[in-house]
């Protein structure tokens, strides 16, 4: 009986590891999404956007009536230029 916890206890202390040991998977932001996350930005009049091969999207969008080029990372962080 003992060994058959032991084994029990080994096996679920193997399996969160190797859970924990996995690559976060996180699905890249859409154009869709990235219009919205700009939109909550306060940012209006989005267009061009662009997906790079690097994941990051950039287009042109407007904030307090000033038109930037904005870069979107793949993780969702946006630098305006």
């Amino acid at each position: 009986m003992r060994r058959l916890l032991l084994a029990a206890a080994l096996a679920g202390i193997a399996g969160a590891a190797a859970a924990q040991t996995r690559p976060a998977t996180t699905p890249s932001p859409g154009s869709a999404s990235v219009r919205t996350q700009l939109n909550a930005l306060h940012y209006g009049n989005v267009r061009d956007l662009r997906r790079g091969p690097d994941g990051q999207w950039t287009g042109r969008a407007t904030r307090n009536g000033i038109e930037k080029q904005v870069t979107i990372g793949p993780k969702g962080q946006v630098v305006a230029r």
